[in-house]
């Protein structure tokens, strides 16, 4: 059963708002339920309805993207939210992600490939394309190594079902996938999630696939 997806948008571009939310027209699975032209304005509306995901620009005035993401992560851990920029650039993307967004697409991206975006947000809680996928968070984190704290592994401990769960949600597996694989119910396998972003003390699943690289909890 596909489940019924609220969308917001938070871009002070009218024409581009409009743009995008034509073109999500024809998926009956999805309503944009308001528009916001800043991270502020985006906030206000939030305080009387919540979106289920967020396409959010970056550069708005008033309060720009980031600022407003870290925000509504702070607050609705639970709404997802997709950058949608024209700057494409390793170190937003990773600032991004470890400040809570759970996705990130460049502007000239086709409506299709937004459409799949905000349902696998949905789904599975983050969204990789081309331009943002494992091998380039790899190659970005590898490239601030120096930058990061020496790692942390050794202050975890993770016992070996956890550590099941954690290279599951690296190969992009949801939480059903994940269930029917290892043969437990899904809220057990939530439950092992959750223990995870606790024992991590990242945000979300985008943060547990970071950690895990970072600290050579996977290859």
């Amino acid at each position: 059963m596909t489940h019924h997806i609220k969308v917001a948008i938070a871009d002070d571009h009218k024409i581009f708002r409009s743009g995008v939310i034509n073109t999500l027209i024809p998926y009956e699975n999805i309503s944009v339920i308001f528009e916001a032209d800043d991270g502020q304005h985006l906030l206000d509306i939030m305080e009387k309805q919540q979106p289920d995901v967020i396409l959010m620009d970056l550069k708005m005035p008033n309060m720009d993207g980031i600022e407003a993401t870290v925000k509504v992560k702070a607050k609705y851990p639970d709404v997802k939210v997709i950058i949608l920029t024209m700057y494409e650039d390793d170190n937003f993307i990773v600032h991004l992600v470890e400040n809570g967004a759970n996705a990130y697409l460049l502007k000239n991206a086709e409506p299709e490939e937004i459409y799949e975006a905000i349902c696998t947000t949905y789904d599975k809680g983050f969204y990789f394309n081309e331009n943002v996928n494992l091998a380039l968070l790899k190659k970005v984190l590898h490239k601030t190594k120096q930058h990061i704290k020496p790692t942390l592994k050794n202050e975890v401990q993770l016992n070996d079902r956890e550590m099941e769960v954690l290279k599951l949600i690296c190969n992009e597996q949801t939480t059903q996938e994940i269930s029917e694989k290892i043969f437990l119910s899904p809220r057990t396998v939530e439950g092992i999630r959750q223990k995870l972003l606790e024992k991590l003390n990242v945000k979300n699943s985008v943060g547990i696939v970071l950690y895990a690289f970072r600290n050579g909890l996977i290859e």
